[in-house]
């Protein structure tokens, strides 16, 4: 099997449109929440969300790659400009079918659907959709025109597993990979969803905080009072390459891919096992691929979205691993970022390949009163970033439809 090593990074989110500003405000406790500035949210029942701030597309984007494209499609190829920046990669100079795209959204191009839509209903019912509407909306998008804008002529396709995709693309991409099937791929995931049907779905489900009086602390993972995640959008892009062909380029290596693994919980469409033991299978399979044991885990960062219940079943499975462990440290970024739906993972992956090159591990903030069925014997770092030495971290998303990926990056050596 080949190694995978990380050599870009690219970044559009609440906290920051490159890396550096995420990663920036996020060790520093920046909330990304404030009030919904998309559309007219006066009627809903939730007013606030973490959005994309200052978004300039024409920074990275043609006019015409902006014209025919969702908003969802402008955050992956904006995130992966960046990344292909990043890592120093000149396609021009590799074999176009040794480079490819796989890429994940939750919900793809929302704002073109509801937009069309919307413009249907309200007429005489007279068809008169915009040419571009199919190709703007479909989830598919965005890697073909990842794939279009830098000529990468292999493997290509978008996945969905709801709010683990972010993590499955990056699986598949690690895998393919290792396998020998590509060179280099990006890969990642990105959601432009804060739309008045999007909003509007998960509030009805009660699934999303309605603190509107409140909601720089809406966001509050493991908090007594959470009552629900906080909406965010954005893109994570990774620029995933074999390590012979980085190393024989002098590249940069921020971390390795060591493991990943995926399971299901074939128990409830939106609810998690109460037990966790799928989340747990999928833990320990990419610890054991990565070579890594309980006491090597340095850092992980949870998918703790701000639920009542999702946040407790997923400690309680990390608490049934890592029991006895003294040097296991997590922390909920999502506290800050808010809840990036199908780029999740792509985001905390970078955040957990950064903690590994700069030594530090970001906060969970908004933590005023921690639960009491919360186990004890997990350590939450709050309130500060965390300086340590970190070789292992392990980051889980988890999805609705009972998906559960876990990532587990180390320290090049």
């Amino acid at each position: 099997m080949k190694r995978v090593v990380i050599t870009g990074l690219g970044a559009v989110t609440p906290l920051g449109n490159n890396v550096e500003d995420f990663w920036q405000n996020c060790i520093n406790g920046v909330s990304g929440a404030d009030l919904i500035t998309h559309f007219d949210s006066e009627k809903f029942k939730v007013h606030f969300a973490c959005e994309v701030k200052n978004f300039d597309p024409k920074v990275h984007l043609t006019h015409n790659e902006i014209k025919r494209s969702d908003l969802f499609s402008q955050y992956a190829m904006y995130a992966s400009t960046e990344a292909i920046q990043d890592s120093g990669l000149e396609f021009e100079k590799m074999d176009p079918f040794d480079t490819g795209v796989i890429w994940g959204t939750g919900q793809g191009g929302m704002i073109t659907f509801e937009t069309e839509v919307m413009n249907f209903s309200e007429g005489d019912g007279t068809p008169k959709f915009n040419p571009f509407f199919v190709p703007k909306f479909i989830a598919n998008m965005a890697s073909g025109m990842i794939s279009m804008k830098f000529g990468l002529k292999g493997i290509n396709y978008t996945t969905i597993s709801a709010c683990a995709t972010g993590n499955t693309a990056l699986m598949d991409a690690f895998n393919y990979i290792r396998l020998g099937k590509a060179k280099v791929i990006i890969s990642g995931g990105s959601e432009a969803a804060i739309t008045p049907a999007s909003v509007g779905g998960f509030s009805i489900m009660k699934a999303m905080s309605t603190r509107n009086d409140d909601f720089a602390t809406a966001s509050r993972p493991y908090d007594a009072d959470r009552d629900g995640f906080v909406m965010g959008e954005g893109a994570g892009a990774l620029v995933l390459e074999e390590y012979e062909h980085a190393k024989a380029r002098g590249a940069k290596i921020y971390a390795e891919l060591g493991g990943a693994a995926m399971t299901a919980d074939a128990y409830h469409m939106t609810a998690p096992h109460p037990d966790g033991i799928s989340a747990i299978k999928a833990m320990q399979l990419a610890m054991k691929e990565a070579g890594a044991n309980m006491e090597d885990i340095d850092y992980l960062n949870p998918h703790a979205t701000s639920t009542p219940l999702g946040d407790l079943v997923e400690l309680k499975a990390i608490s049934n691993i890592f029991r006895g462990s003294k040097n296991l440290d997590i922390s909920a970024t999502k506290s800050m970022t808010g809840h990036l739906l199908g780029a999740a993972g792509a985001a905390e992956a970078i955040l957990s390949i950064k903690a590994i090159e700069k030594g530090i591990i970001p906060p969970t903030i908004n933590l005023h009163s921690i639960d009491e069925n919360i186990p004890k014997d997990v350590n939450i770092i709050f309130g500060e970033a965390k300086e340590k030495e970190i070789n292992f971290a392990l980051s889980n998303a988890f999805g609705f439809g009972g998906h559960n990926a876990t990532l587990v990056f180390k320290k090049f050596k």
